[in-house]
């Protein structure tokens, strides 16, 4: 099994075999590194350039052979338990789902990384699982996903009350504010041009 550099297992055997398609490719299949980053690689870029910039490496998906590949996650999902992740505005506590290394990239690897729930991510890193692990989420993953999502929902409920409703409106306390106001009077023309 590939290992952390600190020693600890990464959960597979192949990280290839569980990596998705390269964060550079372009929904058309042209490299993005060639094209934004030439003077990084000016070799690369001007091979790539001369094919149109078409992704070297093709349909068959034989990442190894690109010097530029990566493949990193956006962590909204462990792809060991399926536990979704629930993130709150401006909240900093530890995230449900976190970015997990197969592989940490340098001069002789790729980065690829995958999404694992804290629970399934402590798991891995101790032996006790594998990522290809047929798994339900934890027990205690599912109980702090639904604190989450009511604290979401409550959050949500708290704004709307104080916000306009969706027809332009205004809500309840802005009325009460704006009938406290004195009216403004409006100065017609001949008012105006009559003031000294």
């Amino acid at each position: 099994m590939e290992r952390t550099p600190d020693g600890t297992p990464v959960g597979v055997d192949d990280p290839y075999a569980v990596a998705g398609v390269c964060d550079h490719l372009t929904d058309d299949g042209r490299c993005r590194f060639a094209l934004t980053r030439a003077g990084d690689d000016p070799e690369f870029a001007a091979a790539r350039r001369a094919d149109s910039y078409d992704c070297h490496v093709g349909a068959d998906g034989e990442w190894r052979a690109c010097p530029h590949y990566r493949s990193t996650t956006d962590a909204k999902t462990c792809v060991r338990c399926g536990l979704e992740n629930v993130r709150l505005a401006h909240d900093d506590s530890r995230p449900l789902v976190e970015e997990h290394h197969l592989s940490y990239g340098g001069d002789d690897s790729h980065e690829i990384t995958v999404g694992l729930c804290r629970w399934c991510h402590a798991k891995v890193h101790e032996s006790i699982a594998r990522i290809d692990d047929d798994a339900s989420p934890d027990p205690e993953a599912i109980a702090e996903r639904e604190r989450r999502r009511e604290r979401a929902t409550t959050t949500r409920a708290r704004i709307q009350k104080r916000s306009p409703n969706a027809s332009g409106g205004e809500n309840e306390s802005a009325r009460r504010r704006r009938s406290k106001r004195p009216a403004r009077r409006t100065i017609s023309t001949s008012e105006e041009a009559a003031r000294p």
